[in-house]
């Protein structure tokens, strides 16, 4: 029988619960700060004292996205001594849709859970959420979401993939919540029961009320929600490949914690009357759909504020049916929290073409200005560029040029005659790409990737997608990705980690949509399958023994830089993690290469012991000393890690290092601490 997919129909929840005494103790037990305390990036905070405990109530860390612990317990000196701890499996695997027969596939582990106490909270990529002891990794209770009942999502991943959790407090109680799907759930953090009186027995439908009506199925969400005071606010992640007239619309919805009624929904469509919807021209806007906000939003709750990074409107790499510059798309968004009237925008893309929503968080910060601290929010780009602007205002702490771009030769597209450039920071990837960004770790290499792109067009950042195709640089998981950045409140440095990917622009025809991304490429959002000239980016040189590919650019793939917050400086750059697939292949093994850096949207967590950790979107973790970018000391994880660590110090005074690892039958949640005779 079809699956009943009516408005009012409830997804099945189930919910498993052990260890119900230790959860009813600890998981509802406020530890270290309260999810609102921090994250206004009002100014650096004290360290903790090692046996004082230490939460991370958010994904992020705090409500500015700083990816920020004041735990100092692991330092310079005794990080290398860091042992696993312990490591839990989801336990997901591989299943078949009843209804449809579709294969059901966990992708990768990507969330990063929240420490509230000794008890983990997060989620796993079947959108199942799971509470777990954090000093043993027990696992006390999982509460599925069943995010699978509806069978596949409609968007670019191969299967299901979700980030993490929220959470709040109040009436004398906590609630987890999740965004699945077309669904906001409210969980228990006690029980991992549904909270009955939030919603319709637990849970909002989120695709109700939008700009016109939609598929459900079509809905997805990857990212947190965001809770601040009493409002839980919720964005949207549509798949790129999902184009048609009308296709599901992007929307911030915000809800009440308590009822789930919804206070506010802001469309990032400009509303009649204002000037900004002259840069959608004719009927574009009536039948537009996507900008999302697929990524985290942060909030400086003393001011009241949500900073929302706005993506792409449909379709991605064809823009003949939307001309104009397209506002609010590829922007980042300030609007009021208690009622979701606009404050401020900057747009950072004008008429998209390739692709490069803003996935990293605006992090909040504070600057030291000669005319004193400075509120700031900072978006690491797609594009390279560490964008920075003044938190109030909108206004660049630096100034921006608007430079000529170039124009499309695609029937029917126009593009916009200039694109904003930050004239500093300095870029933290490469920009644009020509025969001198060539691998050539070989002669004969050189030659092989000179061939390659000799009918491709090359140019400049902005050059746009062609009908013969276009090398894009950076490429749509080039520059930064959703996990990217990290702040030391302490030293006034921001970390980011780029990506130096590029991918190809070909468009073939599709009516009645006009032109899309050549589908023969497979997944162009895949970290590592990115395409070129209808194949892998990587040179068509195959191992026979290893089938692996040589990426088309010279390495570094991946880097890890680290900006002075007050001056812009880059004050070092260092190539992150390295590719051993790429070493072993027969034309490279006999080299002396030096490291590679890997390719990842994944970025670090900053601690006031002085020490980063990182995988970058690889299989080694890392730590890094955060004032010199040295390597301190490396594990390799046994799986992809493509997540962001995070950490927290329990009851016991242990600091712990925890972080997703594989996909599939092989995710894990791995967790390191230093032995237990060196705690003090």
């Amino acid at each position: 029988m079809p699956l009943d997919l009516s408005p009012n129909d409830q997804p099945h929840m189930r919910s498993r619960v052990l260890g119900l005494t230790l959860v009813l103790i600890v998981g509802c037990r406020p530890a270290g700060p309260s999810p609102d305390d921090e994250g206004s990036g009002t100014g650096p905070v004290p360290s903790v004292s090692p046996a004082e405990p230490l939460g991370w109530p958010y994904v992020a860390g705090d409500a500015g996205a700083r990816r920020w612990s004041r735990a100092s317990q692991i330092t310079p000196e005794n990080a290398g001594d860091l042992e696993r701890a312990w490591i839990w499996e989801t336990g997901e695997v591989l299943t078949t849709h009843e209804a449809s027969g579709e294969t059901l596939f966990p992708d990768k582990f990507e969330a990063s859970p929240l420490a509230i106490g000794d008890t983990l909270f997060l989620s796993t990529p079947f959108n199942r959420v799971v509470a777990l002891d954090g000093v043993d990794g027990t696992e006390l209770w999982s509460f599925d979401t069943g995010a699978t009942d509806a069978g596949l999502i409609a968007n670019d991943h191969a299967g299901f993939v979700h980030r993490g959790v929220a959470t709040w407090v109040g009436d004398g109680a906590r609630r987890i919540f999740i965004a699945s799907r077309w669904r906001l759930f409210a969980i228990d953090a006690a029980t991992g029961e549904p909270i009955e009186s939030f919603g319709s027995g637990g849970s909002v439908d989120l695709g109700a009320d939008l700009r016109w009506p939609v598929d459900r199925t079509l809905l997805g969400n990857t990212s947190p929600p965001t809770v601040s005071g009493d409002l839980v606010v919720v964005g949207s992640a549509i798949g790129d490949n999902v184009i048609a007239d009308r296709d599901p619309p992007g929307a911030v919805q915000a809800y009440d914690a308590r009822t789930g009624e919804r206070r506010w929904r802001w469309d990032p469509v400009p509303a009649p009357g204002t000037p900004e919807r002259d840069t959608w021209e004719g009927d574009a806007l009536e039948r537009t759909g996507h900008a999302n906000v697929w990524s985290e939003m942060t909030v400086d709750s003393v001011r009241g504020l949500l900073y929302v990074p706005v993506s792409a409107a449909s379709n991605d790499w064809y823009g003949g049916r939307r001309l104009g510059d397209n506002l609010f798309t590829q922007s980042i968004v300030c609007l009021e929290l208690a009622t979701g009237r606009l404050v401020w925008y900057r747009q950072l893309i004008r008429h998209d073409l390739w692709d490069y929503d803003p996935a990293s968080p605006p992090v909040l910060v504070t600057v030291d200005a000669p005319e004193g601290p400075r509120d700031a929010v900072f978006v690491a780009g797609k594009t390279g560029y560490l964008y920075a602007f003044d938190r109030v205002t909108g206004e660049p702490l630096w100034p921006t040029e608007d430079r000529p771009a170039p124009e499309s030769t695609v029937p029917g597209e126009r593009t916009a005659e200039s694109q904003p450039h930050p004239t500093w920071p300095e870029p933290f990837a490469r920009q644009g790409f020509s025969v001198d960004d060539l691998v050539d770790f070989t002669p004969e290499i050189r030659a092989l990737a000179e061939a390659y792109v000799d009918s491709l067009v090359m140019g400049e950042m902005f050059t746009p997608p062609s009908l013969q195709g276009t090398v894009v640089n950076p490429g749509w998981i080039g520059g930064a990705g959703w996990g990217s950045t990290a702040v030391d409140p302490e030293r006034g440095l921001i970390f980011v980690k780029g990506s130096n990917r590029p991918a190809l622009g070909r468009l073939v025809p599709d009516e009645p949509i006009g032109f899309r991304l050549d589908p023969s490429m497979g997944d162009p959002t895949d970290p590592l399958h990115l395409v070129l000239e209808g194949r892998s980016s990587r040179l068509p040189w195959r191992d026979d023994e290893r089938s692996v590919r040589l990426p088309i650019i010279k390495p570094p793939y991946g880097t890890l830089s680290a900006y002075d917050l007050a001056s812009g400086e880059r004050l070092w750059q260092v190539t992150l993690g390295d590719m051993l697939e790429l070493r072993a292949h027969s034309a490279l093994r006999d080299l002396d290469l030096p490291p590679l850096g890997v390719a990842g949207p994944t970025g670090a967590v900053a601690t006031a012991g002085g020490v980063l950790f990182i995988t970058g979107g690889g299989r080694t973790l890392y730590a890094i000393e955060a004032d010199s970018g040295q390597t301190l000391w490396s594990k390799d994880l046994g799986a992809i890690g493509y997540s962001n660590p995070m950490t927290f110090v329990d009851t016991n005074g242990m600091q712990t290092i925890v972080v997703a690892t594989g996909l599939g039958e092989g995710a894990r949640l791995q967790a390191f601490r230093l032995p237990s005779g060196e705690t003090p």
